[in-house]
């Protein structure tokens, strides 16, 4: 499953991650916040206009903003 689709306070581990779908800009923006292959992440938050932008993510003890493009990019598996 796409960290997109995850449930709010599931638990995840990012798999893998379609780079060459993404900005590279955007691409190095989001490693340098480690959402990366091998990251545990949860989905924190959805937006309020039917659950779109943006989804709120936990890496370790942050939380990141991230467009449900980006968020579709990255395949996960639940923990």
């Amino acid at each position: 499953m796409t960290l997109d689709v995850l449930p709010v306070g599931q638990a995840a581990r990012i798999i893998a991650v379609h780079w060459d779908s993404l900005v590279s800009e955007e691409a190095r923006r989001l490693q340098a916040l480690g959402l990366e292959e091998g990251a545990s992440v949860k989905v924190s938050h959805r937006g309020v206009l039917g659950g779109a932008d943006p989804i709120a993510i936990t890496v370790g003890r942050m939380i990141v903003a991230v467009r449900r493009v980006h968020a579709a990019a990255m395949q996960v598996e639940a923990l």
